[in-house]
């Protein structure tokens, strides 16, 4: 069998002069903004060209440039070995949502590779309509625009997916094991924020990021530890779930407590956790009495995490149906759910 694997995430700009259009590509998404068209598009421009600027800052300190596009190859290529392992024989691909490889390209080689099989395999841990939905429905449009006829299995989310858990949960235990003696530390579980509003219309974001929490404290060595979960990267004016991380390293700082920071949703290391997590947070922690700042890296090419990977590859090709890290719908039902009613999304978890 001829199988194709399409690993979805956010992209980045890969030199400076994308970060415009970079940003533009992302608020012109209607998940990100959701408004007709013909207000989104110039809204889109007017907001990314206020923030470039600004932007293009944060990218001169990280090195120029996103690094989340030769990570995501590092991923695909150690996916690539773990599925022969396993029995598969695939060639990765990778779809950037918002920067190069986007979606229609990739669409393209993958029809020009003409496999017999597809498996979608978004790097978002946890489900959300702006991330995973958005993602796979830019697949699908542009599947069928192109063509694209060979069957495609999807994975929906893995927020609690062993491998995953056992990846952070290693470099977790490692971080805490290295901790300075003497010092009171604070886990500070660290994700990306979304809109409130967004929440209460039924994405399970923030639902599947508290199951990954639970899921890594269940695994650690150390039990009854200091831990809050924060959202990082808030922007405009509408309220946002949280706390914020700003507002976590502050009370940190306060208490007179060390900080371990670990993001756990992101797979690999972008502006996100190179400026924001490593520069602005740890120069905030260090303005405001953090006697320690530890950063927790992302799973990237962990073993757990890409044998995890795999398997849910393999989960997915006997499937009719999107599968998660579970059998059954693992989100409660008033919650949004990237599994339909078909095969392991077909019950409750």
């Amino acid at each position: 069998m001829k199988l194709a694997i399409v690993l979805f995430n956010l992209g980045g700009p890969d030199r400076p002069e994308a970060v415009r259009p970079f940003l533009e590509n992302l608020f012109s998404d209607p998940a990100i903004i959701n408004l007709p068209a013909f207000v989104r598009r110039p809204l889109a421009k007017f907001i990314a060209a206020r923030r470039t600027p600004l932007a293009r800052g944060f990218y001169d300190q990280i090195g120029g440039r996103s690094p989340i596009l030769p990570e995501t190859e590092a991923q695909a290529r150690a996916l690539e070995t773990a599925l022969v392992r396993t029995g598969h024989t695939a060639k990765c691909f990778i779809a950037m949502r918002y920067w190069h490889p986007m979606t229609r390209e990739t669409v393209a080689a993958v029809r020009s590779f003409q496999p017999d099989r597809i498996v979608l395999l978004p790097l978002y841990p946890q489900y959300s309509t702006t991330t995973t939905r958005s993602s796979l429905e830019e697949w699908r449009r542009e599947a069928k625009r192109q063509r694209l006829t060979a069957q495609a299995h999807e994975v929906c989310c893995y927020p609690f997916e062993a491998g995953f858990v056992a990846a952070l949960t290693e470099m977790l235990n490692d971080a805490l094991a290295h901790a300075k003696p003497g010092i009171e530390y604070r886990v500070l579980f660290s994700a990306h924020g979304l809109p409130k509003r967004m929440i209460e219309r039924g994405d399970p974001y923030q639902w599947q990021v508290e199951r990954t929490v639970e899921a890594i404290l269940a695994r650690l060595t150390l039990k009854d530890i200091d831990y809050t979960i924060s959202y990082q990267s808030r922007v405009g004016p509408l309220e946002w779930i949280g706390p914020d991380t700003d507002a976590e390293v502050r009370r940190a700082g306060a208490d007179g407590k060390g900080l371990i920071v670990i993001p756990v949703a992101f797979v690999s290391e972008h502006s996100e956790t190179l400026y924001e997590l490593d520069i602005a947070y740890g120069k905030l922690a260090r303005e405001t009495g953090v006697p320690d700042y530890i950063r927790v890296p992302t799973a990237r090419t962990q073993r757990p995490f890409i044998e995890a990977l795999a398997s849910l590859v393999g989960l997915a090709l006997g499937s009719k149906g999107p599968v998660s890290c579970a059998p059954g719908r693992i989100c409660p039902r008033d919650r949004v759910c990237g599994q339909d009613e078909q095969g392991r999304g077909a019950k409750d978890a």
